[in-house]
This record gives structure tokens, C-alpha cells and sequence, in this order.
């Protein structure tokens, strides 16, 4: 039995006038129906969170909503056997912040198949430095290992390396024995993509110009959160039988791309997606995190700040301003 019926959390509301952004107190039978009710604890913010925040097109569907892509937390209700009150759980992507109520608030109530029961040597805080953005980049290494790319083949190109997709990718071939080599339209970042474990800085005008059918090939393989230019020109310098992961439009939605890549050298596009991965793939996903992320390297990307300052930082990491994992620390308002 739930005592207290009232928490905080970001509501987004829309009128004539634009989408704002309204901390708030809430009440309990505001919560959407749902198996599992979550005492909430870390939240996220995230590139789409972002795009929620701003009122961009095509992101949420029905309004008001409490944003916020991702969550961990602890059982407080559970209408499944699966899931126990007191289990520490974590829910990612499903729509949550766009169609479905989501984490940036104390408490969430959501169907049991969208909950994944926290590896042991995970706790909610790590959960959410890992978040939807680590969950899409161990979803991208682990479709390059089904497509039989190895160390020993060459280099991965991973752009959009200082953001959240980029940054625990990068870790994460690292630890696995990859060369990584990162792109970044920041070079001030040099420093903090080699400590991840990248050992070639790459501009990233060098993917932002007219894409040639081919170019010198120069990875084995790639992992992209960017689209357009970026990963056409991350196609045409992909090694004979190379393998790239796409898994994200922040240069646009285009693809402005030839046959040739797939043609003549035989490379393989992998489309990655994390928003409704069934579940079986979610937890198979949690547990090779669990063994192969780096968590005292995760620590370094991760910034922690209090649900207030997340309608400021929405504006930034829309803009492109943000490095690494943005921590919301929810028993904080």
C-alpha cells in the first residue's frame, strides 16, 4: 500500500502560446494505468527528451505528459509475478515521454513487459549512467559481434562521440578490445574520448562533406547516432565485408547515400533500436552490461543534477552542448 499520493515531476503542457515545462506536485491517480508502480529515484535526460522539452514536431503525441525516456527506481506495487515490491527495476524507451507518462518524476506506473529487473552489480544510479543511450550502445556491439566483426579486423568509427550513444559505445568496444576511433566536431574533447579508450580523434567535417559513391577504405566497421552526411560518409569508407550500426538521426533523417558500399564491397547496414526491443533482447542487453561496462569509466561521463535544471540543459543538449550521461537525481528536487 502506497501512503504518500502526491510527488513531483516535470509536467508538459501545451497551449497556443508553445509546449511548457511545469515542476509540479502530482497526484497519484494522475498515474496512467499499468502493472508496476515505481518509486522512482534516477532519471535521465536524453537527446529526445530534449526534443520534448523544445516542442519539436513528431515527439509527443498527447498532452499533458511527463517526459523522460528512462527510469529506475524500485517496486512499489506489482500486479506481476515476475516483479516483487522492494526489486530494483529499470525502464527504457517504450515510449515512455511520448506517448506514455515517463521518469522525470518520483513515481511512474507502467506495464510489467517494459520493466527489467536490475542486474545485481547495477544499482538505479549506474542504471541511469548507462540509461536508453548505453542500451542502444550495447545494442549496436552486440549486432557488429552477430555480423562476426572481431578486434582483429580493424578499427570502429563511432560518431557523435561525446554524446551519450558515443561515449559508452566507445567504452564499451574498448573494454572488448576494439580500436575505436571517435568523431567529434569538438576538439576540446580529445582528452576525455581518449580516456574513454579512443585512440584516433577524427573531425567531424571530414563526414560532413558531398559523399562519393566510395572512398579509401578505412574501418571495419562503424557505429552511428548521427544519420545523414555523416553515415553515408561513414558507408562509402567501410572496409570490403564491413558492418554498420545505425541508431540515430541527429544530422537528419536523410541518407543521401549510394548502392555502392553494399554492392561492390559487400558492407552490411544494421538498423539498431531501442524503444521497443522485446524484452528477452532488453535483459540479454542488461546482463552483458553488467559483465562488460567499465563502471568507475562510466562514472567520468556521467553528470548528476536535480530535476529543476533539466528544462535549461533540454535546450543544450538539443544544441549539441552536452558531454556524456545527464543523471536526474529525483530524491533531490
Amino acid at each position: 500500500m502506497i501512503l504518500h499520493t502526491d510527488f513531483i515531476g516535470i509536467v508538459l503542457e501545451a497551449s497556443a502560446s508553445g509546449v511548457s515545462a511545469n515542476l509540479r506536485m502530482i497526484g497519484q491517480n494522475e498515474l496512467p494505468d499499468g502493472d508496476i508502480t515505481i518509486n522512482v529515484e534516477y532519471s535521465t535526460l536524453n537527446f529526445k527528451d530534449g526534443l520534448a522539452y523544445t516542442g519539436a514536431a513528431g515527439i509527443v503525441n498527447e498532452y499533458p505528459i511527463v517526459p523522460g525516456v528512462d527510469l529506475a527506481g524500485t517496486v512499489l506495487e506489482s500486479n506481476d509475478s515476475r516483479l516483487s515490491v522492494g526489486d530494483r527495476v529499470t525502464v527504457n524507451g517504450c515510449r515512455m515521454g511520448e506517448r506514455h507518462w515517463g521518469g522525470h518524476a518520483q513515481r511512474a506506473r507502467v506495464p510489467a513487459g517494459w520493466v527489467v529487473k536490475l542486474p545485481e552489480n547495477i544499482s538505479t544510479r549506474t542504471a541511469m549512467g548507462i540509461g536508453t543511450a548505453g542500451l542502444t550502445s550495447m545494442l549496436c556491439v552486440l549486432a557488429l559481434e552477430r555480423h562476426e566483426v572481431t578486434p582483429a579486423g580493424g578499427p570502429v568509427v563511432v560518431t557523435g562521440s561525446s554524446g551519450g550513444v558515443g561515449s559508452v559505445a566507445i567504452s564499451l568496444l574498448s573494454k572488448r578490445g576494439y580500436e575505436v576511433w571517435a568523431v567529434t566536431g569538438r576538439p576540446e574533447e580529445a582528452a576525455y574520448l581518449e580516456r574513454l579508450g579512443a585512440q584516433k580523434i577524427l573531425d567531424r567535417s571530414e563526414f560532413s562533406q558531398p559523399v562519393r559513391p566510395l572512398s579509401s577504405a578505412r574501418w571495419a566497421a562503424g557505429i552511428d547516432a548521427v544519420g545523414s552526411l555523416t553515415l553515408a560518409n561513414v558507408l562509402a569508407a567501410t572496409k570490403y565485408g564491413g558492418v554498420v550500426a545505425a541508431c540515430g538521426n541527429a544530422q537528419g533523417m536523410d541518407l543521401p547515400a549510394s548502392v555502392a558500399p553494399f554492392i561492390l564491397r559487400g558492407v552490411t547496414l544494421v538498423g539498431v533500436e531501442s524503444v521497443e526491443t522485446p524484452l528477452a533482447k532488453r535483459i540479454a542487453a542488461w546482463d552483458a552490461l553488467s559483465e562488460s561496462l567499465d563502471q568507475e569509466l562510466l562514472e567520468t561521463m556521467i553528470t548528476e543534477v536535480k530535476l529543476a535544471q533539466v528544462p535549461e540543459l533540454a535546450t543544450q543538449i538539443v544544441k549539441g552542448q552536452v558531454r556524456g550521461r545527464v543523471v536526474i537525481n529525483l530524491q533531490e528536487s
